[in-house]
């Protein structure tokens, strides 16, 4: 096993000037999962591949272990990669899909089938073995592809998007098998997603990307609970954080007909005559319904959960602009579509971010 440092790792593309991935500098322990989130085109998968050796790095490095890869070939960098079309020979059997790699080294027939055997025992494929892969559904052959890279025993897996291919019930259960099975290995794992809940659920650490700049690289709950910045908390979580630009008052912000106290530090190192404050849809309290106070929202949308309740609706805040809101309340407790909600923002799980830089404020 081994760890992974980019330090200052960066990808300019010929003829582009802006960095596709710029200064990336992340450190990978032995044995973590480490996964690379961001929307469309931010350098999650041209990290992965400088990493793979898939992409020249125009600057800085990249070590695997206590060894300098930069320049190396993939094939000597001791990695093993599941791509996101499985990248399966059609016209071989799973066994042979699995084990092919280990042939080209040279390995003995009887490890190789020995290795085979070892696999697909821990990934429920032993059935499957003879099969070749039309014969497979879109979740064994992931898990054939995943396999081709356990039995190379590497010392870092490579993981582009797995799941993308798979319905969504299948992706829920296959990041389960995952994450579990990465666990059992303690094999050091990158794994890029654009889908924040996959990243949220599955790493031990979280890495956010946006124009091939890192954001942020924390621990989901962390991520969740101290978003650095305003790309971080609008992007971290499902539904996503509210994020409302309020006037600064005496003792807190103005919240519609409430002055919310949020904390002092945070309003002295602000520049502007507002801050941005964000606040996740079940960090709000829902005042009676004779009340005045807070911030009247307008229901549009109710989604039912069973157990909860999201509400999804417009209010005005600050000046006349209307402004999208998403609460979540109680599923025993929905509001009607079309009418008014009164919200308080609840104390203590309020977040502030600087309006013109976007950085974090509070604590």
């Amino acid at each position: 096993m081994a760890t992974v440092s980019f330090d200052k790792a960066t990808r300019i593309y010929p003829g582009s000037e802006k960095p596709a991935v710029d200064a990336l500098d992340i450190e990978i322990e032995d044995g973590e999962f480490l996964v690379l989130v961001g929307p469309s085109g931010c350098g999650k998968s041209t990290s992965l591949r400088m990493l793979a050796g898939l992409e020249d790095v125009n600057a800085g490095a990249i070590r695997i272990g206590d060894r300098d890869v930069t320049h190396l070939p993939p094939k000597d960098r001791d990695i093993a990669m599941v791509f996101q079309n499985y990248a399966l020979y059609p016209h071989m059997t799973v066994a042979d899909n699995m084990g092919f790699a280990l042939k080209i080294a040279g390995v003995p027939k009887a490890e190789i089938k020995q290795k085979v055997e070892d696999a697909a025992k821990i990934l429920d494929l032993t059935d499957y073995l003879g099969r070749k892969p039309k014969a497979l559904s879109g979740g064994q052959r992931q898990r054939v592809a995943m396999g081709r890279a356990i039995v190379r025993e590497p010392q870092v897996f490579l993981m582009d998007e797995p799941l993308s291919n798979l319905d969504a019930k299948l992706r829920v259960s296959t990041r389960t098998q995952i994450a579990s099975l990465q666990r059992r290995l303690g094999i050091t794992t990158v794994y890029v997603t654009h889908d924040q809940v996959e990243a949220m659920t599955m790493g031990d650490r979280v890495a956010v990307l946006k124009d091939g700049l890192l954001q942020q690289v924390d621990t989901p709950r962390n991520m969740y609970d101290r978003p650095a910045n305003l790309f971080v908390a609008g992007f971290i979580g499902s539904p996503a954080m509210n994020l409302v630009e309020v006037p600064i008052t005496d003792g807190g912000v103005k919240f519609g007909n409430s002055v919310v106290p949020v904390d002092r530090d945070a309003l002295s190192a602000a520049t502007d005559k507002t801050v941005t404050v964000g606040v996740r849809p079940e960090h709000f309290d829902v005042a009676g319904s004779e009340s005045e106070q807070g911030l009247a929202v307008t229901v549009n949308v109710v989604e039912e959960l069973g157990a909860d309740a999201y509400v999804y609706g417009t209010a005005k805040v600050g000046s006349d602009d209307s402004k999208d809101l998403v609460v979540r309340v109680s599923g025993r407790d929905v509001p009607e579509k079309g009418s008014t909600l009164h919200i308080v923002p609840r104390s203590g799980e309020t977040h502030v971010f600087s309006t013109s830089t976007g950085e974090r404020l509070s604590d």
